[in-house]
């Protein structure tokens, strides 16, 4: 979902061992393409990793304005941050693919949609989209279960004490959510969480931690058990003339592969959750501490999806597309070498402002078109109507049950809340009471 609720990830964490022939081969010819375009400057040099998980936006702006085509050596790859070039790249699959290699998203979760361009995506997306939108099992279940579930939720939270909206709240309800429509809700909202650490773990291991390459490897295995004995049961359903409603069951009676269901499933696990988790994070956040906005939404409550529709612009959840270009091509008056990875940055382009007015503002009454929080193009997030229902649920459930909620000053002091991560960021916390 998502993602794109479900983007890919620099190759430096594709965990290849430093020095292999192909990795060798791609920065010889970065640093030689570098050289020629006299891009090879100190500060871009010295972007790293941490910069970036913590406080992405300085440094995007700058690579907006002096490099937007640019190769960063902390991630061994090209980062492409305007716009047009953004949607360029991923509007020509002949010049920049998905099948990337190495993929350290296929490794992590299997080759998937992500890792596909047409017309095998389109293929597979004809399979898949379905049981995402209003029509299908996801229209459902928002109808008749969403508001339920998430009542259920805050039934468990004691209004006498702080709560974190996050913990105890957005998490279970996303995964919760996605566990339903998929058919694997019999897991349990736990589980399908320590599913979607271990795989997001993986696939934002930018520094190749071999830990958490073992986590996510436990989660995919893991994964594989679980969605293989639901495609069991799907099939003996069908064969039996019962009806499975459930988005696996239909990826089976439609046509999809062992193989395809069980990684398909794993991405949309990996982005399904985190998208809607942080979404209604961030939302609430923004209410909370945004009087203004919270007013105008009070009194025309069809605000709401405007202002999660910015959020999801300005505080993008999922950070990057990658892609591999299929020979040099000309970007943006820089070259890009043959064979190089091609990070395509969505959080950089929901601000950029040659395509935004005032980008960094929330405006309600914006004309300027749809934003690329779901990413953009053929790869755009399957999941994308769900995970906006859940999170204006969400929101409209809470603050119904607790219409005074404020953000707890023992824990965030003046109103601050820490987003942090660079592949997938959000709060990591939103303390509240009641």
């Amino acid at each position: 979902m998502g993602r794109r609720t479900f983007a890919s990830l620099p190759s430096s964490a594709a965990g290849l061992p430093a020095g292999g022939p192909e990795a060798a081969v791609r920065s010889a010819v970065s640093r030689a393409t570098r050289a020629e375009v006299g891009l090879t400057t100190d500060w871009i040099n010295a972007i790293t990793v941490a910069q970036l998980e913590n406080d992405p936006d300085p440094v995007l702006e700058r690579l907006r304005h002096e490099a937007p085509v640019a190769f960063i050596p902390a991630f061994d790859m090209w980062f492409v941050t305007r716009w047009d070039d953004v949607v360029f790249v991923d509007s020509h699959p002949e010049l920049f693919t998905a099948a990337t290699e190495p993929s350290f998203l296929a490794r992590a979760l299997g080759p998937n949609m992500l890792t596909t361009d047409p017309p095998e995506l389109t293929r597979l997306r004809t399979i898949m989209l379905p049981p995402f939108q209003p029509g299908g099992e996801s229209g459902r279940f928002v109808a008749d279960q969403l508001a339920g579930l998430a009542d259920q939720l805050l039934d468990l939270i004691d209004p006498s004490r702080p709560f974190d909206v996050m913990e105890h709240y957005a998490q279970p309800l996303s995964a919760g959510s996605l566990a339903v429509v998929l058919g694997l809700d019999h897991h349990g909202f736990d589980t399908m969480w320590r599913w979607c650490q271990g795989v997001c773990a993986d696939i934002a291991n930018f520094g190749n931690d071999p830990t958490l390459t073992a986590m996510g490897q436990h989660a995919k295995a893991e994964l594989a058990a679980a969605i293989n004995a639901r495609i069991d049961a799907a099939a003996a359903a069908v064969a039996a003339g019962d009806v499975d409603s459930s988005a696996i069951g239909w990826f089976v009676q439609h046509g999809a592969t062992t193989e395809e269901i069980v990684n398909n499933v794993r991405l949309m696990i990996s982005g399904g959750i985190n998208e809607p988790r942080d979404g209604i994070g961030l939302v609430t956040w923004m209410l909370l501490t945004r009087p203004d906005l919270r007013a105008i939404v009070e009194v025309e409550p069809s605000k709401l999806r405007s202002l999660i529709e910015e959020v999801f612009r300005v505080h993008s959840p999922v950070g990057t597309i990658t892609r591999q270009t299929t020979r040099d091509v000309e970007l943006g008056s820089v070259t890009i070498p043959a064979g190089a990875l091609v990070a395509g940055v969505l959080r950089s382009i929901n601000l950029d402002k040659s395509h935004w007015d005032a980008p960094t503002e929330i405006r309600l009454d914006r004309r300027e078109g749809t934003h690329a929080a779901f990413a953009t193009g053929p790869h755009r997030c399957l999941g994308e109507w769900l995970g906006r229902q859940e999170v204006r649920v969400g929101v409209e459930r809470l603050l119904a049950r607790f219409p005074h909620l404020a953000i707890d000053p023992v824990h965030h002091p003046a109103g601050e809340v820490a987003l942090t991560g660079f592949e997938f960021r959000g709060p990591q916390s939103l303390w509240v009471k009641a």
